[in-house]
């Protein structure tokens, strides 16, 4: 592929070709662009002689049935021969200005650059011609266009001229000449003879010398009975004013652009295109070429002021006869009807200019306001792509680490076999720290693990709901394929076992031998249900968002301050949030959970873990990435939970969301839509509270204990003051307020 882009060079190139192309068979792809257009002007200007025929090439693209049945089918076949006939008769009309002949080809692919090029090989065009594509819209997103493609796959022997602006754009010249003559070109010099001959015919019949008659008298009315009178106009009736104003249409003239109804592959163009000059009176008729049949007016280059005269003749005396006088009646309302539609047809065309000038700004804007909305799309998605390749990193890590700690823990489990003894031993030791439950009183309390006790299922397996000691539980099963679930049922028998607190989920039990934990009943299930409404609940107040942020902070920190070691959960999330019936949050699954030697917490407050453990978009990255696990990891998990406390979005990329709308000054638009008396002040600080917590780096997050909890119980004060002036304002009780609230989901983690 070469280009040429010198001016000297290029017309010294165009005068070259033009001189060999005489007999060349040169092909123009056609469409309704401007560039089509464009392209056979360049042709005509530089390929092609007088009286020389073009090959007009236009492709239908061929779409799937859309099931309208076969009336659609035949509407839409039919609107589409319409259109293709009118294009090619602004093709045909430019070509018989230029005294060069047509021969259409109309072709119907899906794809438009290999029809183009298997026509080529088939028809042997040595000179094939196409406009550059549009580079505006959605263009510019298309890895290649329809030039391009023709290039990549023309036949050797087949010269290819891309045109933009009245130039060359590109070219890709041809490595020889063409190895066998075209089939078409019997076909092109039958139309050219026939041509010719029917011009010979034309001229011959015309050729009569018509009598001038000089009318004495003003013309009378025309006679009632129109049939005893025969105009030589009547077979034209109509005409006139049609082509006058570029309308042809089958019903109304001889005139057929297509040989039959159906498209071909092949064929020739039927249209009798006549085109006239329109100044003053004078109307100037020149015939099309391309045109199998045609038609000449015997009054060409005569106005409507000389047709009177056009009869006289200095041979017939005064005594006129009623013949004649009634011809020039007859003559003179045929060119008043005639003018009279012109005149409509141009009212017509004038409304139909003004009503296409509308359609086309209305077309501008509306792709301006597309072009805006791409662009603003196209951000919002470079954003997400942007998160969702970091994450996946992020798990791509994860699963390695985890991958590592499995081998690790084998191998260690293979080469001390006595440690695991000692962990049997521990359980042991700790049996008398817990309700110890049999298998047996298990199975009774959920009715045999039937599937109507079913009430939640996790990692660690499914959740029942049940009565032991005639109160209401919730038993956890492991499940038997679960990833180190004998580990966890340890860990958590022995973190919740030995501790107390308002704000940890109360583990009443287990069954050691099967790993069932049992634990009291949470009436109002997760957080994550109750934020996201399931069971269509009502949305939480904000007062109580702002006080379940203090309660767990407050749990968190109880974990933290656990003596002799720290405690981190690892895997603070809503769904491991439970609320009770008065809606006060605990903090359960601790099955992660990981006690940090005091030696260790001491200096640095870190320690290396072989693998990271957790959730996805709640895991600290520094720990993701580090290994180093410390209590300001739980503080990360903690940052993006408050985040959607307040939205009730999901996690994936929320701190950078909330973040950014904070800049924007749209913070507002945020917040959950579901509660409309945020007071927007306040949510505002709890937000920036939370991004701090929620910092990538570890140094950069708030002290829990010094900054983050005071920060929230002074919130939680602020909703309950709000709610007792309200209450007290509106006089409702407390206790009906909570139970307005309180809703039995059955549904904890």
């Amino acid at each position: 592929m070469w280009l040429q882009k010198s001016g000297s060079s290029l017309q010294g190139g165009d005068r070259m070709q033009r001189k060999g192309t005489g007999t060349a068979m040169v092909a123009v792809a056609i469409d309704k662009d401007k560039y089509s257009q464009q392209a056979l002007k360049w042709s005509i200007e530089h390929l092609l002689t007088r009286g020389q025929t073009v090959v007009l090439i236009h492709v239908i693209r061929k779409t799937p049935p859309t099931g309208g049945g076969i009336d659609a089918s035949a509407a839409n076949k039919q609107q589409t021969e319409k259109q293709t006939r009118d294009l090619f008769l602004t093709f045909h009309c430019f070509c018989t200005r230029k005294e060069i002949q047509c021969y259409d080809v109309i072709l119907e692919d899906a794809n438009i650059a290999k029809a183009l090029t298997e026509y080529a090989s088939y028809a042997a065009i040595e000179y094939l011609v196409l406009g550059a594509s549009s580079r505006h819209g959605f263009i510019r997103f298309r890895s290649s266009d329809v030039p391009s493609q023709v290039m990549k796959s023309i036949p050797d022997f087949c010269t290819v001229y891309v045109i933009s602006k009245g130039k060359i754009s590109s070219a890709k010249k041809s490595s020889r000449t063409v190895p066998f003559p075209s089939p078409i070109r019997e076909k092109i010099e039958e139309q050219s003879n026939t041509n010719f001959e029917a011009s010979v015919r034309r001229k011959n019949s015309f050729n009569i010398k018509k009598p001038e008659i000089a009318p004495e008298k003003p013309l009378l009315p025309a006679p009632e009975d129109p049939e005893s009178i025969r105009s030589p106009f009547n077979k034209g009736r109509g005409l006139n004013a049609k082509l006058l104003c570029g309308e042809l249409s089958e019903p109304d003239t001889d005139i057929s652009f297509v040989s039959s109804g159906r498209p071909s592959c092949d064929r020739m163009s039927n249209a009798n295109a006549m085109l006239y000059d329109l100044s003053g009176a004078d109307l100037t008729p020149r015939m099309s070429t391309a045109s199998e049949r045609s038609f000449e007016s015997p009054f060409c280059g005569t106005t409507g002021a000389d047709m009177g005269s056009m009869f006289s003749s200095s041979s017939i005396t005064s005594a006129r006869t009623d013949e004649v006088d009634n011809e020039m009646r007859r003559l003179k309302m045929e060119l008043q009807r005639t003018m009279e539609m012109y005149s409509s047809a141009c009212k017509d065309a004038l409304t139909a200019k003004q009503k296409a000038g509308e359609l086309e700004r209305s077309r501008v804007e509306e792709a301006n306001r597309l072009s805006e909305a791409s662009g603003a799309q196209g951000e919002l998605q470079e954003v997400a792509d942007k998160e969702k390749e970091r994450y996946q990193a992020l798990m791509a890590k994860a699963r390695a680490s985890r991958r590592i700690a499995e081998i690790e823990s084998q191998k260690e489990a293979l080469e001390h076999p006595e440690e695991k003894q000692q962990d049997l031993k521990s359980m042991e030791q700790n049996q008398f720290r817990y309700r110890r439950y049999t298998i047996d009183e298990i199975e009774k309390a959920t009715e045999l693990f039937t599937e109507s006790r079913k009430i939640g299922e996790g990692g660690y397996g499914p959740v029942f709901k049940g009565t032991l000691d005639n109160q209401l539980v919730a038993i956890k099963v492991l499940r038997p394929d679960a990833a180190q679930g004998r580990s966890q049922f340890q860990q958590e028998v022995e973190v919740l076992s030995c501790m107390r607190h308002p704000n940890m989920v109360l583990l009443l039990g287990a069954c050691p031998e099967y790993c069932c934990l049992v634990y009291e009943y949470m009436a109002n299930g997760s957080l994550e249900d109750r934020l996201l409404r399931r069971g269509n609940t009502p949305p939480l107040p904000w007062q109580v968002r702002f006080k379940i942020a203090a309660e767990i902070a407050t749990g968190i920190l109880f974990l933290h301050q656990t003596k002799p070691e720290p405690i981190v959960h690892r895997d603070l999330k809503p769904g491991n949030i439970l609320l009770d019936r008065n809606f006060m949050s605990k903090i359960s699954d601790v099955g992660l959970a990981r006690l940090l030697p005091a030696s260790v917490t001491e200096d640095v407050t870190q320690y290396r873990m072989t693998s990271a453990a957790g959730t996805m978009c709640y895991i600290d990255p520094e720990y993701q990435q580090t290994g180093m696990l410390g209590v300001k990891s739980d503080v990360y998990s903690l940052g993006i939970m408050l985040l959607q406390l307040i939205t009730a979005r999901p996690a994936m990329g929320l701190a950078h969301h909330v973040r950014r709308s904070i800049d924007k000054g749209t913070f507002d638009k945020m917040l959950d839509p579901t509660v409309r008396d945020w007071p927007v002040d306040e949510a505002l600080g709890f937000a920036k509270l939370s991004i701090q917590c929620a910092e990538l780096r570890r140094k950069d997050r708030p002290d829990l204990g010094k900054v983050v909890l005071p920060e929230l119980n002074r919130l939680r004060d602020f909703g309950e003051e709000y709610m007792t002036s309200s209450m007290a304002t509106n006089r409702i009780s407390p206790s009906n307020s909570e139970s307005d609230l309180a809703t039995d989901t059955s549904n904890p983690d």
